[in-house]
């Protein structure tokens, strides 16, 4: 089951993250999102336990209460909205414009 760990401390690492749900089972991974350009935590995070009955034990435990100094918000993770709008946006797709010839739109 993946976990969504809010609210993290700044000083909160992979490490931390970890043991705080390895009290409560087996964690495959544990993962603080940092920002590409600064590397500093961006405050939330996601862990992965392969068991869900261990899973919900931790969330229950852990929703509300301190990690490094922070009460945390844990919930089962959600999966990203898909929208049915097409990508694109800054150039290039440009589509149906005809052999006009010339350079107007």
């Amino acid at each position: 089951m993946d976990i969504y760990v809010g609210n993290l401390a700044y000083a909160t690492t992979d490490d931390g993250l970890k043991a705080a749900f390895a009290a409560y089972g087996d964690v495959t991974s544990a993962r603080v999102v940092t920002d590409r350009m600064t590397g500093r935590s961006k405050g939330f995070g996601f862990v992965e336990m392969p068991d869900r009955a261990q899973a919900q034990a931790a969330i229950d435990a852990l929703n509300g209460q301190p990690i490094d100094g922070r009460p945390v918000r844990v919930n089962e993770s959600q999966p990203k909205p898909r929208t049915d709008r097409p990508r694109g946006g800054f150039g290039g797709g440009r589509r149906d414009r005809g052999d006009r010839g010339d350079t107007r739109w």
